[in-house]
């Protein structure tokens, strides 16, 4: 299976401390100059960019060749160079929350999955404790609206006990 990451489907199982499902889930994880770029910025996570630093043998950083990819949507260079990669590498899927970008995989017949899918795939396997993974995704800079409301739930359901109490 060949899968092509963007960099927050990798930034954040860093920081809550999930990264392992993509090796669980996938075997090798590929991603492209511009990603590994994104990952090492000055304003990256302190965490993340150490873990790039060690980078585990079951990531591979490649160049990618953008002649391939002609964009119909204005993305960033992590996005477009993922997708030129998924394309020159016909690869399975992309790991991709960018709105644009995910729109821009799917005109090319690309597979996409982003940050919740990869939790939510990996809690099916019991590869990870779901409720305490999103809990801690909560905790960081992550906006996804299902996630927001899993949180509401979740205050509500809290608030709900406290009163039975």
């Amino acid at each position: 299976m060949i899968i092509v990451a963007d960099t927050s489907p990798v930034n954040y199982p860093v920081l809550i401390g999930a990264i392992d499902i993509l090796k669980e889930l996938f075997g090798r994880v590929i991603i492209p100059q511009a990603v590994l770029g994104e990952l090492q910025h000055e304003k990256t996570p302190t965490e993340v960019k150490a873990w790039i630093d060690a980078c585990p043998n079951w990531l591979e950083v490649r160049q990618a060749g953008l002649s391939l990819l002609t964009p119909q949507r204005e993305l960033g260079d992590g996005e477009r160079e993922v997708i030129a990669l998924a394309v020159a590498l016909n690869a399975d899927a992309v790991l991709m929350d960018d709105r644009d970008g995910t729109k821009e995989a799917h005109r090319n017949n690309i597979t996409v999955f982003g940050t919740f899918a990869l939790l939510d795939k990996a809690a099916e396997r019991a590869f990870l404790d779901f409720p305490a993974v999103l809990a801690r995704l909560a905790q960081t800079t992550f906006r996804f609206p299902l996630l927001q409301s899993w949180q509401r739930c979740l205050r509500g359901t809290k608030r709900k006990q406290a009163k039975q109490d």
